[in-house]
């Protein structure tokens, strides 16, 4: 990948382990298994997300057995609370959430990250323009981005520097595991806040420590000493002549 912005597209795993809406239970059990996933996508007939099964929708079941079940000849008792249907469900279309949460493949790092947050899962089915899955990113993915290695994050950060019309001899730029540092004059100080920015957008970059400074500035004359003459300096006044 080129450039400061990593995609989901670029992180994302393509190959997705998946279910049809008619999967069964036990099914289900055995593909988490096999595969070692702990949450699955259901799709429909075109390849759509309909919805995710996890591992939590699954155990909604054990959640709601009777450990001490009534006396033999009584009425069984009645599963209650928020889990009942799933713990009734047998089929993926019946254990799903749904909607899922999606996101498309050229959303950037930054929105995965809180959509997973804001909804507290830990992966997302990544569905084009159609709604068509083209891959799964999980949070894991979303760090690779600090793997990257210094030079190519530091090449990133020079690049938006001068993409923001900096020169390159103004603003020196060092990586070293992934904290960059920044070094050098700028021709105005208020400069600088935005170009920590644009360093910290860089993906990858872990930190940045600036020590940019502003213009020099010129020394000031003392007022009581501005209009001194040096010693033996010819007057310029018209005082009366001798």
């Amino acid at each position: 990948m080129q450039g400061s912005q990593y995609t989901v597209g670029d992180v994302m795993t393509p190959t997705v382990v998946a279910l049809a809406r008619g999967a069964m239970f036990k099914e289900i059990v055995r593909t988490m298994e096999e595969w070692g996933v702990s949450a699955m996508p259901v799709l429909d007939g075109r390849g759509r997300v309909l919805g995710v099964v996890s591992e939590a929708d699954l155990l909604r079941k054990e959640e709601q057995r009777e450990d001490d079940p009534d006396l033999p000849g009584g009425p069984p008792r009645p599963v209650a609370g928020a889990g009942s249907a799933k713990a009734r469900a047998v089929t993926a279309e019946e254990l799903m959430n749904t909607p899922a949460v999606t996101v498309h493949p050229a959303a950037t790092l930054g929105r995965a990250a809180r959509l997973m947050a804001g909804h507290g899962v830990k992966r997302l089915p990544v569905v084009g323009d159609d709604g068509v899955l083209v891959g799964i990113v999980s949070r894991s993915d979303l760090l690779k981005v600090f793997l990257r290695d210094d030079e190519d994050i530091a090449a990133d950060v020079r690049r938006q520097i001068v993409a923001a019309g900096f020169l390159t001899d103004s603003v020196g730029v060092a990586a070293r595991e992934g904290v960059v540092t920044l070094t050098g004059r700028l021709p105005d100080a208020s400069l600088i806040p935005l170009v920590i920015r644009l360093a910290r957008s860089v993906d990858g970059v872990v930190d940045v420590r600036c020590d940019l400074t502003g213009p020099r500035r010129r020394p000031l004359l003392e007022p009581d000493l501005a209009g001194e003459q040096p010693p033996g300096a010819a007057g310029t006044g018209t005082g009366p002549e001798t």
